[in-house]
């Protein structure tokens, strides 16, 4: 199988996922802001697919879920969302394809993809305020971004290093 029949392939399955992940937090939206389901194909879709592949799910699931299942609302989550996501998944590949092929490096791309996707959304965010919408303050975004979001972040860092080991052996063969 060809390089882009490859992508294409794995990028749909993980758009798939993305759709399909959140329904196991029975579309409870705190449940979902916990463990951040769509989080974790997104992530893996840019480190195994690289930055315009996974930029590119990262970006459409969230506005797509919304048409499909009304969910995640698209003002102001939906959008801040699909930037977030694109960012992730930008960050991700660029750093996983630039940096040593070795777990602590993987750990490295994963956290600044973290970080970054997150400052992202809180960017995207402040800016939807000014089309109205709940105010955007420190206190929220610490809470929404990092607080409420631990379990996600451990889960992350728990399942994405790993998996991208073993996936990446599994797309080469």
């Amino acid at each position: 199988m060809n390089a882009n029949l490859k992508k294409t392939v794995g990028s749909g399955l993980f758009l798939a996922l993305c759709l399909v992940l959140p329904l196991f937090t029975g579309q409870i939206p705190e449940i979902g802001n916990m463990l951040l389901p769509m989080h974790l194909p997104v992530l893996l879709c840019g480190m195994l697919y690289g930055p315009l592949w996974g930029g590119a799910v990262g970006f459409i699931a969230p506005l797509l879920r919304f048409v499909i299942f009304g969910r995640p609302m698209i003002f102001p989550t939906g959008i801040a969302m699909a930037f977030e996501l694109m960012t992730y998944a930008i960050i991700a590949g660029l750093l996983i394809s630039a940096l040593p092929k070795r777990m602590p490096y993987t750990y490295i791309s994963l956290i600044a993809a973290m970080l970054g996707g997150r400052v992202v959304w809180a960017v995207v965010r402040m800016a939807l305020t000014l089309f109205g919408g709940q105010a955007f303050t420190l206190s929220f975004f610490l809470a929404e971004g990092f607080v409420n979001a631990i379990p996600g972040i451990i889960l992350q860092l728990v399942l994405i290093p790993p998996l991208t080991h073993l996936l990446r052996r599994a797309v080469k063969e």
